[in-house]
C-alpha cells in the first residue's frame, strides 16, 4: 500500500504522520521537554530534543512503499518567517527522501495544522476553497483568510499571543508548562466575566491582560477566577476579530485549528454560536497529519480531497 511520511519539529513537539490517501494511520507526537517554572525553551534545547526525538517518533513506521514526504520548513508561509527547530524536521525528510527516492514536498507549520483540523472534522475538501481559519496557539493568534492553499493574515494579535498568555498565567500559578489543559481544568465558567481586550479593527493587544490577571494574583483572587478571566477574554478578543472579518467576508466557513483551539470554552461557544468547526485535540494540537495529507495531495495532483 502506498502512503505519504511527514515530519513536523515545532517548537513543543516532534511529530510524524502517514497518510494513505484515505485516513491517516500513524499520528506519533512526543513533547519537547520544558523545565519546571520555565515559560518557553531556547531554540538550541528543541534542536536538542528532535534530534532525541525523531528517532523514537519513526518507531512503527514502515518506509517501503512510501510514494512521497511532507514536512514543515518554517512557521508561516511569509517571508522571513524562520524558527532553527524546523531544520530538524527538513534534515529528516531529506534525508529520507535520499534513502527511499521518495520526492519532498515542503509546506508551512501553519498550512499543516490548517490541514489537519480540516481533516479532523471531515472537511479536507474546504483547504482548497474559500475559508476563513484561526490558528490559535502558544506560537500565533492568527485569523487567516485561506483560498486554495494561499494564506493571507487578516487579523490578530500585536503582542503577546492567546497561548502565551495562558502559559504565562499557569506557571505563575504554579501549573507545568504548557499550561493549557491544566488552566482549563480549575477554571471557573467564564459566561458573564467582564472583558477587558480591546479590539482595534481585526487587531488587539494582549499584555494587558497578562497584566490585570497578575494583579489579580497578586491581590488574592483565587486561580479558577483568574483562570476565567483570562480565557473570557481570550473568547472576546477572538470573537471581535470574527465580526470584523464578516463586516468583509460575509459568511464564510470558520475553522479553528491551533492547541489554543482545544479549549472547551471557545469551541462551546463559537461552534454553537457561528457554526465554526473544531477538530478533536489530536488534530488541533502540533501533528505532522497535515502535512502528509497536502504531500500526499499535491503529489497525486489531487485538489479537492
Amino acid at each position: 500500500m502506498s502512503f505519504s511520511l511527514a515530519f513536523d519539529t515545532s517548537n513543543y513537539t516532534t511529530s510524524v504522520a502517514v497518510y494513505t490517501g484515505e485516513k491517516i494511520t500513524v499520528n506519533n507526537k512526543i513533547p519537547v521537554g520544558v523545565e519546571k517554572n520555565r515559560r518557553g525553551i531556547r531554540q538550541s534545547d528543541a534542536v536538542f530534543s528532535h534530534t532525541v526525538n525523531l528517532p523514537k517518533a519513526l518507531e512503527g513506521v514502515d518506509g517501503k512503499n512510501c510514494d512521497c514526504i511532507g514536512v514543515s520548513y518554517a512557521p508561516r508561509s511569509a517571508e522571513g518567517s524562520y524558527m532553527p527547530c524546523f531544520l530538524c524536521g527538513v534534515a529528516a525528510a531529506e534525508t529520507a527522501s535520499c534513502a527511499s527516492g521518495a520526492p519532498v514536498y515542503k509546506f508551512s507549520h501553519q498550512q499543516g495544522h490548517i490541514m489537519s483540523a480540516l481533516y479532523g472534522v471531515g472537511k479536507s475538501e474546504l483547504y482548497y476553497e474559500r475559508f476563513i481559519a484561526f490558528h490559535v496557539s502558544g506560537g500565533t493568534t492568527e485569523m487567516l483568510l485561506c483560498e486554495n492553499g494561499i494564506i493571507t493574515k487578516i487579523g490578530g494579535t500585536l503582542d503577546i499571543n492567546a497561548g502565551q498568555l495562558i502559559d504565562r498565567i499557569g506557571v505563575k500559578m504554579g501549573l507545568d508548562f504548557p499550561c493549557g489543559a491544566a488552566l482549563e481544568k480549575i477554571s471557573a465558567d467564564p459566561d458573564g466575566i467582564k472583558t477587558r481586550i480591546k479590539n482595534t479593527g481585526s487587531y488587539f493587544n494582549m499584555s494587558g491582560i497578562e497584566n490585570l490577571a497578575c494583579d489579580m494574583l497578586e491581590s488574592g483572587k483565587n486561580n479558577s477566577d483568574v483562570a476565567a478571566f483570562v480565557f473570557a477574554n481570550v473568547r472576546c478578543a477572538l470573537e471581535n476579530m470574527l465580526l470584523s472579518a464578516k463586516e468583509k467576508y460575509y459568511d464564510l466557513p470558520v475553522v479553528f485549528a491551533g492547541g489554543v483551539s482545544s479549549n472547551k470554552y471557545l469551541k462551546d461557544y463559537f461552534s454553537e454560536k457561528y457554526g465554526a468547526y473544531f477538530a478533536l485535540p489530536e488534530f488541533s494540537a502540533d501533528n505532522a497529519c497535515g502535512l502528509a495529507i497536502l504531500a500526499y495531495n499535491e503529489h497525486m495532483g489531487i485538489h479537492g480531497k
